[in-house]
C-alpha cells in the first residue's frame, strides 16, 4: 500500500485519536509549505504529485453512472432513466452500494499496481440530477426523469450508496451532484447558452433535487454546468454558488467545473464573460469553484501575480480538496472495511443478479392489445430488428465493459431454441427488401421487433449525421422512418407485432399504437437486460415499471427546445393529451384503487389486485394547491412499490408533512409549506387519479 513519506506529516497521523488534528488542520499544514505553482497543480483533475511533501498524484475524474465506467470490467446496470422507471429507492441504493464496492476493489488493484490513473480513483462524477425537461435532450438518459421529487429521492439513494456510511472514519467514495444548474440541453450550444428562468421555475423545478442531495444526503461534490445562468457562467455565478449552495443550503463540500468549462468564459463564440484565461480563473476561484476539470487553473500563478486573484482564495479551495483526499484514505492509507472486499465481486454472480433484478423493475409495458403478452409456450415467434443482438446498445453510455452481455436474441433463445431471426433494417438507414423479409417469416405468427434508437445516436455532444438527430440530441422524437415502414409492412402482412423499443428517451409512437399489438419500453437495460426482456415477454416476470417521463405524441406538443420555462413542459405543466402519461405502465394483472382516507397526518389508500397473477404496483401520490393558478397541474409527493397476490388487497400509507405541501411563495421568493386547501391525487399514473380534498393547517 502507498505510504506517506514525509516524516513531519506522518507523525500527525500516529497521534492518538484525541490528539490527532482534523483533516482540515492537516491540509492547512501542508498548504503552508507549498509554492503557488504547487498549489495550482493540485487544483486540476489530474493533480500532480508533490514528492517533497509526500503528496501522490491523483486524478479526480472517475465515472459511475450505472457501474464503474471507462475502466474495463465491471457490472453494467441499467441506465439511470431505466432505474427511474423502477420507482424503487431502496433498490437503487443497493445498486450503488454494489457499484462503490466494485469501485473500492478496482481502486485497490490500481494502488497495488503502483499507478492510479484517470477513472481509477474514488471520486465519482455522478449522479446527473438535471431535470429531463424535453425528450429531445440526448443526455436525458443519464438522469432520473422529469420530476423533481423522483429525481431527488433516487439521487439521494445514489449518493448514499456510493459514499457509504456518513460516520465512517474513512469515506468509501465521493458522489457528485451535477450539473448545477438549469442544464438540460441542447447539446449543440451548451458552451454558449444562457439559461434564463423565473425564480419560481428555478426553485420549484431546477433546484429541489440539488437541495435534497446537499442538505439530506451530504453529497461531497457539486459539478458546475457549462451554460451561463442569467448572464453569468455557472462556474462564476455568485448567486448559484454562494447565495444558494453555500449560503442557504450550508454546503461545505467541493465545487468543481465541468470539463474545460472554464474555457467557455473567454474563448471566442462562447460566453464572452472574461477577457482572457487569467480573468476566467480568477473569477471562478474567487466565486468558489475549487477544482478544474481541465487545465485552466495552471494559470493561477499569473492571475495572482496580476492582482486578479487573492492567494487566500486559492488556499480556501485547497483546504477543501486536500482534507477530502485525506478523508478518502487516498493520501495516507488507513484500514477501512472495504479493504477486505473480495476481488470476485467485480461483475460477480451476486452483482449480475442485482443487475437483473434492477432490470426486471425497469421494463414498462405500454400497450397489450388482446393480452397478446405474455406469449404462450409454443407460439410461432420470430425476432426482427436492428437492436436484436447489439451488445453495446445494451450498455448505454458512461459504461463499464462487461465480460458478458445477454442481448434480446440471447434471452429469447432460452425460450425458443430454434428462433428465426431477421435484421430487416438498420436504426435509420439500411433496409432489406420487404418481400425477402416476409419470405423468411413464413409460418411465423408473431414478430418480436427489436427497434428504437441507440447510444450511437443520442448522448453527450455527439457527431451524428442522420435525419432526426443533431449533436447528440434529437430534432424528432418519432421512430426512424425505416423501422416505421417495416412495422407497417409486417402488420399489413397479418403478423402480430410486439415492439420492444430500446431508447433512453421518450418516443413518439402514435403510428405504432396501430401497427403493433404490444409495445414494451426496454430503455438501455444493462448486461442482463436481454434475459429479463425475454422473461417479461414469456410471463416469467410480470412488468412493473412506470414511465419517469411523459411520452408525447410528437414534437408539435412541445415548446421550443431552447426555452427553459416550464410552461407546457412535463406532466406538471403540460395541458395536452400525452401518448402515455408520466407514471404510466401496464401489468399482466389489474389493480383497482379504493377511496382513500385521511387519518391524522397521513393518507391511507386501499388497492386491490383483481387479476389472476401476483403483481407489483407503484402507488403514486400527487398534490395540487387549489388557489394556485400559475402552479403545477399536479406534482408528485410520494410513491411506493407494493406487491399484491392475485385476489388480495393492500393498504398503502403516505405521511402528510410540511414537505408534502411545499409551494412557491412570491413574497419569500422561495418554496415554503403553504397553508390552505389542497387536492390529494392518487393512482397508478399521473393521469388516472382519484382525488380527495385536504385542508393543510
Amino acid at each position: 500500500m502507498r505510504k506517506l513519506i514525509v516524516a513531519g506529516f506522518t507523525s500527525l497521523l500516529v497521534l492518538s485519536c484525541a490528539q490527532a488534528p482534523s483533516p482540515e488542520q492537516q491540509a492547512k499544514d501542508l498548504i503552508s509549505k507549498m509554492t503557488l505553482e504547487e498549489k495550482a497543480s493540485l487544483m486540476m483533475h489530474p493533480s500532480a504529485p508533490i514528492e517533497a511533501l509526500g503528496i501522490p498524484a491523483y486524478d479526480w475524474w472517475n465515472e459511475a453512472l450505472h457501474g464503474v465506467a471507462r475502466n474495463g470490467k465491471a457490472t453494467v446496470f441499467p441506465m439511470p432513466i431505466a432505474m427511474a422507471a423502477s420507482f424503487d429507492e431502496p433498490l437503487v441504493n443497493e445498486v450503488f452500494t454494489a457499484v462503490s464496492d466494485e469501485a473500492r476493489v478496482k481502486n485497490r488493484w490500481a494502488v497495488e499496481s503502483g499507478h492510479v490513473g484517470q477513472y481509477q480513483g474514488l471520486t465519482f462524477w455522478t449522479p446527473n440530477i438535471n431535470i429531463f425537461r424535453d425528450p429531445r435532450w440526448g443526455r436525458g438518459m443519464e438522469t432520473y426523469g422529469e420530476d423533481p421529487y423522483l429525481t431527488g429521492q433516487l439521487g439521494m439513494a445514489v449518493v448514499r450508496g456510493l459514499q457509504g456510511p456518513s460516520d465512517a472514519a474513512i469515506r468509501k467514495a465521493h458522489a457528485c451532484a451535477k450539473h448545477f444548474a438549469v442544464h438540460s440541453g441542447p447539446e449543440w450550444n451548451r458552451h454558449s447558452y444562457n439559461a434564463v428562468v423565473s425564480e419560481r421555475d428555478l426553485r420549484e423545478t431546477y433546484l429541489p433535487a440539488f437541495k435534497d442531495l446537499v442538505t439530506k444526503a451530504d453529497v461531497q461534490e457539486v459539478m458546475i454546468a457549462y451554460n451561463a445562468f442569467r448572464g453569468v457562467p455557472c462556474g462564476a455565478n455568485d448567486y448559484l454558488i454562494n447565495t444558494v449552495l453555500r449560503g442557504e443550503w450550508g454546503y461545505k463540500g467541493i465545487v468543481l467545473s465541468d470539463c474545460w468549462a472554464i474555457h467557455n468564459f473567454y474563448e471566442p463564440g462562447r460566453h464572452g464573460y472574461s477577457e482572457d484565461v487569467e480573468h476566467a480563473v480568477a473569477s471562478a476561484i474567487h466565486t468558489g469553484t475549487d477544482l478544474n476539470c481541465g487545465n485552466s487553473y495552471a494559470h493561477i500563478p499569473e492571475a495572482v501575480q496580476q492582482g486578479l486573484l487573492d492567494e487566500a482564495d486559492v488556499d480556501r479551495s485547497l483546504v477543501r480538496l486536500i482534507s477530502e483526499r485525506i478523508r478518502l484514505g487516498e493520501m495516507v492509507h488507513n484500514t477501512a472495511p472495504w479493504d477486505y472486499l473480495s476481488d470476485d465481486i467485480v461483475e460477480g454472480p451476486e452483482h449480475r443478479a442485482l443487475s437483473r433484478k434492477m432490470a426486471e423493475e425497469t421494463i414498462v409495458l405500454l400497450q397489450n392489445k388482446g393480452n397478446i403478452l405474455p406469449l404462450q409456450a409454443g407460439a410461432k415467434v420470430a425476432l426482427v430488428g436492428p437492436n436484436a443482438n447489439d451488445r453495446e446498445m445494451m450498455w448505454g453510455n458512461y459504461n463499464p465493459i462487461p465480460e458478458q452481455t445477454i442481448t434480446l436474441l440471447d434471452g429469447l433463445k432460452a425460450h425458443v431454441p430454434d428462433l428465426v431471426t431477421v435484421k430487416g433494417c438498420g436504426i435509420v438507414g439500411e433496409k432489406e427488401d420487404i418481400k425477402t423479409v416476409l419470405k423468411q417469416l413464413e409460418g411465423k405468427d408473431i414478430v418480436i421487433f427489436a427497434g428504437g434508437i441507440s447510444p450511437n445516436y443520442e448522448g453527450e455532444e455527439m457527431d451524428v449525421d442522420a435525419p432526426g438527430f443533431r449533436g447528440g440530441d434529437r430534432t424528432s422524437i418519432e421512430l426512424p422512418a425505416v423501422q416505421r415502414e417495416l412495422l407497417k409492412a409486417l402488420h399489413d402482412a397479418g403478423k402480430k407485432v410486439v415492439l420492444v423499443n430500446f431508447s433512453g428517451s421518450a418516443m413518439g409512437l402514435v403510428p405504432e399504437t396501430e401497427t403493433c399489438d404490444a409495445i414494451v419500453q426496454a430503455w438501455y437495460p444493462g448486461e442482463e437486460g436481454g434475459a429479463v426482456l425475454a422473461d417479461v415477454l414469456y410471463g416469467q416476470v410480470v412488468p412493473s415499471g412506470k414511465l419517469p417521463v411523459t411520452f408525447y405524441k410528437n414534437v408539435d406538443q412541445l415548446p421550443d427546445f431552447e426555452d427553459y420555462n416550464m410552461k407546457g413542459r412535463t406532466y406538471r405543466y403540460f395541458e395536452g393529451e400525452p401518448l402515455y402519461p408520466f407514471g404510466y405502465g401496464l401489468s399482466y394483472t389489474n389493480f383497482a384503487y379504493g377511496e382513500a382516507k385521511i387519518e391524522g397526518n397521513k393518507i391511507v389508500i386501499d388497492i386491490n389486485n383483481n387479476g389472476s397473477c401476483t403483481g407489483t404496483e407503484v402507488v403514486q401520490l400527487y398534490v395540487r394547491k387549489v388557489d394556485d393558478a400559475e402552479g403545477p397541474i399536479k406534482t408528485l409527493r410520494g410513491f411506493q412499490r407494493v406487491t399484491i397476490l392475485a385476489g388480495q388487497s393492500a393498504e398503502v400509507v403516505f405521511p402528510l408533512t410540511e414537505e408534502t405541501f411545499l409551494s412557491w411563495n412570491e413574497e419569500k421568493q422561495n418554496m415554503v409549506p403553504a397553508k390552505g386547501k389542497w387536492e390529494l391525487l392518487y393512482g397508478g399514473n399521473s393521469h388516472d387519479v382519484k382525488k380527495i380534498d385536504y385542508d393543510f393547517k
